[in-house]
């Protein structure tokens, strides 16, 4: 009897993975540029005017070489803070993870300054956009199909979708990132991690646009090299990233130099933590959130307003050295800039069965980027356990957004992780082209022996 309950289980369950989330019909794909930007977003301000209409960005400047800045912005004076004294008055605009940070740290702010809706993307990604509105599917939650270059769901119906668009926004052809990470004590002593990251985006790539179907899934490939601290130099991480779960999903391989070879490493993944990180970052935290969303029952709670890091160019810039970054308990409050934005609010709850130290997620998603910017962590006691904040930049340069540095507060320690810092290294550079066998297991074997 309990075999046939559990057989008739599991036919269940792959019937309900079969079904394919629908597209929206014509009449609200045709609110794409029109009452929405091509890419989602609702193009009028809010009521008040406290945030603006979107204002798109032109594309300039090399495509390396630059650090994060806009000298208009940057001139910006602080509108107010909120502090722990007043924050009741904003409340309701705030992510639980900085209520937990105001109510905890005197010595803990938030500078609030204009809201500058400036996110663009290229014409190539936002007519992609719209076209994948009335053709892209998501089959169960880790399957695309009909899905091209642009955002897949620019009109989200489930919590899986808004997820999908950060996953698969467009960051260029090629990328090579410094990124430097630093764990951080009660005391603001940190110890300083250095990664060169590679990455080749294959199907936000306009040359290639490389669609994902229900029988093709691959869309980026990662190597990352830690070169510092001497403990961990030479240690290497390979990932094709693909849609699917299983064997049909990530692949990753491991090399380190204690084996001196590198090795298929189903263990990149999840809430495994990464190599050198002293469990400070999992594996599905890198980029704010990455990997399969199988573990997870996702619904969308909706939109709403609320405080989030934007137009981070002084946090993020080379003015800004690492000791001044970094502060006791939390990072330097000068440094960051908050905005007023409407946000995505997805919520993930364990699946019964599964297991991740994270039973539940919130995550805030920017509605003209699509970026995951915070993400409040609950653990199996339902309190509040992380939080995890990505400081947003505006990418001009190729006409994108991205996160850096990302921040994830680890509350029952008080100590927290930063990463994805470059101020003091290169900024990232778009310039870079690799030959795909450049991301295969043996070139990095043979990288290993220089």
């Amino acid at each position: 009897m309990k075999q046939r309950f559990a057989l008739t289980l599991g036919v269940a369950c792959l019937a309900y993975a079969s079904l394919a989330v629908s597209k929206v019909g014509p009449d609200e794909a045709g609110k794409l540029g029109k009452d929405l930007t091509p890419v989602g977003a609702e193009k009028a301000g809010n009521q008040d005017g406290s945030i603006p209409e979107w204002t798109p960005r032109v594309k300039e400047g090399p495509l390396s070489g630059e650090f994060p800045h806009d000298d208009k912005i940057d001139g910006d004076a602080i509108k107010f803070t909120i502090n722990k004294s007043n924050m009741a008055q904003y409340e309701a605009k705030l992510t639980e993870g900085h209520k937990f940070l105001l109510k905890t740290y005197d010595s803990y702010k938030m500078n609030v300054y204009p809201t500058r809706r400036l996110v663009n993307f290229p014409e190539e990604v936002k007519a992609a956009t719209v076209k994948n509105a009335s053709t892209c599917e998501m089959i169960g939650t880790d399957t695309l199909d009909n899905c091209k270059l642009g955002f897949p769901f620019p009109i989200p119906k489930t919590g899986a979708e808004p997820v999908w668009n950060h996953k698969l926004k467009y960051r260029g052809d090629y990328a090579k990132r410094y990124n430097n990470q630093m764990i951080v004590q009660r005391d603001g002593q940190f110890q300083l991690t250095k990664i060169i990251e590679d990455a080749a985006f294959y199907y936000g790539s306009i040359g290639k646009q490389t669609p994902l179907t229900k029988d093709s899934g691959e869309f980026l490939r990662y190597l990352s090299r830690t070169v510092a601290p001497p403990r961990l130099a030479g240690t290497f991480i390979l990932v094709h990233e693909k849609a699917g779960t299983g064997e049909a999903g990530r692949s990753a391989w491991l090399y380190t130099p204690a084996l001196k070879r590198i090795r298929r490493a189903p263990t990149v993944c999840c809430d495994n933590p990464y190599e050198g990180t002293d469990g400070h970052q999992f594996y599905d935290q890198v980029d704010m959130f990455n990997g399969s969303l199988e573990r997870y029952n996702w619904k969308l709670v909706g939109k709403k307003e609320v405080y989030i890091p934007y137009n981070s160019n002084k946090i993020a810039g080379n003015k800004t050295k690492y000791k001044d970054l970094v502060r006791p308990k939390h990072v330097n409050p000068e440094l960051p800039r908050y905005e007023l934005h409407r946000v995505w609010v997805v919520e993930a709850n364990i699946k019964p069965g599964t297991s991740h130290t994270f039973k539940k997620r919130v995550m805030y998603l920017d509605e003209d980027s699509w970026n995951i910017v915070a993400e409040d962590d609950y653990d199996n006691r339902d309190q509040l356990m992380q939080f995890h904040e990505g400081h947003l930049i505006v990418v001009p340069n190729i006409l994108a957004a991205s996160t850096v540095p990302e921040v994830i507060y680890h509350f029952n320690s008080g100590r927290y992780f930063v990463t994805a810092a470059f101020n003091e290294d290169q900024p990232v550079d778009l310039s870079v082209k690799y030959n795909d066998d450049y991301f295969n297991a043996s070139s990095v074997q043979k990288m290993t022996t220089k």
